[in-house]
């Protein structure tokens, strides 16, 4: 081989070295504009514990995962769960099948970038959006649909409706990034020691170990009619599942696990709501801010406070 040969290859894995792992969609409610905060507010030792396991019931858009992952080489294993079973495959191929991942999603953009007409385009948008609804059981095909939808609907909303289909309206992007191959070869390397599962998030529990750390990221408790946009999956999660989740905190408290958990702040919005301040009033409450931009009332969009838990000192 030749030194050009080997100054090329070494380059190129340089470049791909330097590309950082971060979520591979849009997803909303995501962690990126709040790491810094939840940083601060993790455990004083976090940094000095050994061999820890690091757990995410409600994965999302995964931003905290992938900083965490990134930032803390004390981490040798993580767990990651949602309920939504599109999300969860989505993970399992970009960490298992990177290259057949990326091979699907430049078809589609090649494709896609090929019709002009806009509303051809939102015929388009439909159509993958009918066939996503199907529930193709080819997991490549699923999630190329998947990043699809995900990067030409609406402001890159997930939701659905009670039956559980997808129900984003068409986004008008013209020229959408649909495939970022770093990316996905990125995340695919820092996944690797990463066990994803799907369904209820107390199944979680079974992968304590020694030095466990959890971060919830549930779905949020509505500020108002206006400000819930519906449901990431068919099932709601609602008050009573909010309670459910904290009687598991209970329960990590009682096993000495330490655990975050962030949450809307209804006392932010109107001054009284008080749902979250009552459930964790035995544990340490701070409050961070966040911007909104999911609201159909827009005197409600913009910078407000979340709930954060804990149940130790910073």
């Amino acid at each position: 081989m030749s030194g050009v040969s080997v100054w090329w290859i070494n380059c190129r894995l340089f470049d791909e070295c330097m590309t950082k792992a971060k979520p591979f969609i849009k997803w909303v409610g995501g962690k990126s504009q709040l790491i810094t905060q939840l940083e601060a507010l993790l455990p004083a030792d976090f940094s000095s514990k050994d061999d820890v396991t690091y757990i995410e019931p409600f994965v999302g858009g995964g931003a905290m995962l992938f900083y965490m992952l990134q930032t803390h080489t004390n981490i040798t294993r993580a767990v990651i769960n949602d309920i939504n079973r599109d999300l969860t495959t989505c993970y399992q191929v970009v960490r298992d099948q990177p290259n057949e991942l990326i091979r699907s999603l430049t078809a589609i953009q090649e494709d896609y970038y090929g019709v002009q007409d806009e509303e051809a385009k939102r015929d388009y948008y439909l159509r993958v959006r009918d066939r996503f609804n199907a529930k193709p059981e080819d997991p490549i095909e699923n999630t190329t649909l998947f990043f699809f939808l995900n990067r030409t609907c609406f402001n890159g909303l997930y939701r659905v409706n009670k039956s559980g289909k997808f129900n984003v309206p068409f986004g008008r992007y013209k020229k959408p990034l649909i495939c970022d191959a770093d990316t996905i070869r990125a995340d695919s390397q820092l996944l690797q020691r990463v066990t994803i599962l799907t369904g209820d998030f107390e199944r979680t529990f079974e992968h304590v170990s020694a030095n466990t750390f959890f971060y919830f990221d549930p779905p949020y408790r509505p500020l108002s009619d206006t400000s819930s946009f519906k449901d990431y999956a068919k099932e709601s999660f609602n008050d009573e599942a909010q309670i459910r989740l904290k009687l598991f905190c209970d329960r990590l408290q009682e096993t000495r696990i330490p655990f975050m958990l962030s949450n809307s702040d209804g006392s932010g919005d109107n001054g009284q709501e008080r749902f979250f301040d009552e459930l964790y009033k035995d544990y340490n409450i701070s409050r961070v801010w966040a911007a909104r931009s999911i609201n159909s009332n827009g005197a409600k969009r913009g910078k407000l406070t979340e709930i954060l838990v804990r149940n130790y000192a910073a």
